[in-house]
């Protein structure tokens, strides 16, 4: 079974954590340096594959079962976000949840430099992390 990349809100200590319904961690990994990462509007991060300017986003390996992602996963994603096939800093590919390609760019802030979604919401003003 594939594996799914988190790198957001399903990620442990995360408020979409419960919807991975108990799926075990495999291990903290990181992307191939081909990604943009974005913060969609401060509600949630986005990976974008690029040829260009990439980075090596932080996230995390679940072993979940397809009725989990189809049922539990999937469903409490935005819908600025689709599932795709990434692929991470070892060369082994993962499912994860992507930009759409159609997304409006407007609200999204570049974070690329960070690529870790705790790190980003740890540096906002204000944050109790």
């Amino acid at each position: 079974m594939p594996l799914m990349f988190l790198n957001g809100g399903g990620m442990r200590g995360g408020p979409l954590h419960h919807q991975l319904r108990g799926a075990p961690l495999v291990s903290v990994a990181r992307t191939a340096p081909k990604y943009r990462y974005y913060s969609v509007g401060d509600r949630f991060p986005a990976l974008d594959p690029t040829d260009d300017g990439g980075a090596s986003v932080v996230g995390e390996l679940y072993d979940v079962p397809l009725e989990v992602l189809r049922d539990s996963l999937l469903p409490a994603e935005p819908p600025e976000l689709e599932l795709g096939v990434i692929e991470l800093a070892d060369g082994a590919s993962a499912l994860a949840t992507v930009l759409r390609r159609d997304q409006p760019r407007a609200d999204l802030i570049d974070i690329t430099e960070i690529a870790d979604w705790r790190a980003y919401l740890a540096s906002k003003p204000g944050s109790t992390r």
